[in-house]
């Protein structure tokens, strides 16, 4: 039977917004929870999509909007915590899986897709993000009962609007020097394009039921490669320095009391375990087909026409 009604948590994110526009252009009714629904009117250019403004965190909330809804897709993480004790991270990732979960069972909701990461391990996580993404992973499948889950886990994902390529592309535009944090770790970029398909095409697939899948593009790289491949693309020359281990993890404590955060100790642990798919590349979209498209472009923009687009508008 076709799932026709969808809630959304996360649905206002770069993945969000992306995969909404997929589920509209599936003929589905999609229904996304955001905490300020004036900073995403640009959602509402899809048709059939409804924004509704509270608190996801608030379990009464969370079952009057499931109420109705065939399916829950749960994309909600964070990458930094505002605080320094694991409470942000256990909050976004574990709280609110349980609070999802007890909504499911008290509404009917009986399709849950999961979004978590690649290595993500409750015990083995070498950092707070990656250990309660791992803990939220291990709570949905243990509690699933008759609720069908299926759990994604990406490697870094670009595409029009990321923060990944696009937050170096702003970087090496006002910096003519660029320190760059573990500069050797390794990714296997997966493009949202791709991601959003595995979402919307295992909505109704009973073969996906209880799995858990890791998605990573077709080529491996080291940070390193990635940045100079976005400096090349937007068409400027930097010197990027990659720093040593001890220099990393200095900048990461420097940073994490900067304003923003914008970058940690919990990324530059992250850092510490490669970001690729033990099985090679599942998706197929290489970064080089599709980052030229947005980078150097205002991306906003090209995000909009994206989702317009892929909605089928113009």
């Amino acid at each position: 039977m076709k799932i026709t009604t969808v809630c959304v948590l996360g649905g206002t994110g770069f993945v969000g917004s992306h995969l909404v526009a997929r589920l509209v252009a599936d003929s589905r009714r999609v229904r996304v929870i955001t905490r300020r629904q004036q900073r995403h009117r640009h959602l509402l250019v899809l048709p059939g999509v409804r924004l509704v403004e509270g608190d996801a965190q608030d379990p009464a909330f969370l079952r009057q909007q499931f109420a109705g809804c065939e399916a829950v897709i749960n994309l909600v993480g964070i990458l930094n915590e505002k605080g320094h004790d694991g409470s942000g991270f256990r909050r976004a990732h574990v709280d609110l899986a349980r609070h999802v979960m007890d909504a499911c069972r008290a509404t009917g909701v009986r399709r849950l897709l999961h979004m978590s990461a690649l290595n993500a391990d409750s015990g083995t996580g070498t950092s707070l993000y990656l250990r309660t993404k791992g803990e939220a992973e291990n709570l949905v499948r243990s509690q699933a009962g008759d609720i069908q889950v299926t759990v994604f886990r990406p490697s870094v994902i670009f595409g029009p609007g990321d923060s990944f390529l696009n937050r170096f592309a702003a970087l090496l535009r006002i910096s003519p020097i660029l320190p760059l944090a573990c500069p050797q770790a390794r990714f296997a970029p997966v493009y949202v394009g791709d991601v959003v398909a595995r979402f919307a095409d295992s909505l109704e697939d009973p073969d996906s039921f209880g799995q858990r899948y890791d998605l990573c593009g077709p080529r491996i790289y080291t940070l390193m490669e990635l940045v100079r491949y976005t400096a090349r693309t937007i068409g400027v020359r930097r010197a990027i320095i990659g720093l040593p281990d001890w220099a990393s993890k200095l900048q990461a404590i420097v940073f994490e009391y900067v304003p923003g955060k914008p970058f940690s100790l919990d990324n530059y642990r992250s850092l510490q375990k490669h970001s690729v798919c033990p099985a090679g590349g599942t998706c197929p979209t290489a970064l080089e087909a599709v980052a030229p498209r947005y980078l150097g472009r205002q991306d906003r923009e090209s995000r909009i026409q994206h989702l317009r687009s892929t909605a089928g508008r113009t």
